[in-house]
């Protein structure tokens, strides 16, 4: 199953912008990867965009009351926003992933005991993971969120296949405490919905909304 909910924002124009309606060419748009994560910037990189990679600071509030859907275009707004003062004239590309499994969020496990309890309930299940994206142009404040859902459904595990998993180090700082494009491939029997979604960045959305920026990648 392959869920998209999407919106967009379009705030004031400044002047760069308004001459660029009167007819003015803007330079080629610089856009800038507001996200630490290696797999969203290899994502990125495969599909041919030139950018560079400013994550911030900015820490989830995973305890905000919201839909999952709105929770992680939120989430992902709050991220382009926290790095947006130090890119004047830039595209923005920000983006939160966590899983949903029986209506409880599950984030990244940073300890071997968190990352055993998530495995152990996925375990022979199937799950939803959730991308959030916000695309921001820091020159005339339009703004496009949308976000992504994709089914995963794992294996019946057994607490040996758990341990082993563990102790390969992957789990950690993953949601969900897998990694669809490691290791963790094996735990996987099948999935429903975009590939790059459950990697952390759902790269047909993104394409699509980065058109209304002018940017194609193909």
């Amino acid at each position: 199953m392959h869920k998209r909910q999407a919106d967009g924002r379009t705030g004031r124009l400044d002047r760069k912008t308004s001459r660029a309606a009167a007819g003015e060419r803007r330079p080629p748009v610089r856009i800038v990867l507001a996200s630490a994560s290696p797999r969203r910037r290899e994502i990125l990189e495969k599909a041919g965009l030139r950018f560079t990679v400013d994550a911030g600071e900015y820490e989830e509030d995973m305890g905000l009351h919201l839909p999952p859907h709105r929770l992680a275009r939120h989430l992902s707004g709050e991220k382009a926003k926290a790095v947006a003062p130090r890119h004047r004239d830039a595209l923005l590309i920000a983006a939160d992933t966590f899983i949903v499994f029986r209506d409880r969020l599950l984030g990244k496990p940073h300890t071997a005991e968190a990352a055993r309890e998530m495995l152990s309930a996925l375990s022979g299940k199937t799950h939803s993971v959730i991308t959030g994206f916000t695309l921001l142009d820091t020159a005339s404040r339009k703004r496009v969120s949308g976000s992504v859902e994709t089914k995963v459904s794992f294996k019946r595990l057994t607490g040996e296949e758990i341990e082993a998993y563990i102790a390969t180090k992957e789990p950690l700082d993953k949601a969900g405490a897998y990694a669809i494009q490691g290791v963790g491939a094996v735990l996987i029997r099948k999935i429903e919905g975009d590939y790059f979604n459950v990697m952390g960045l759902p790269l047909s959305a993104v394409a699509d909304a980065l058109k209304k920026f002018g940017v194609r990648i193909l």
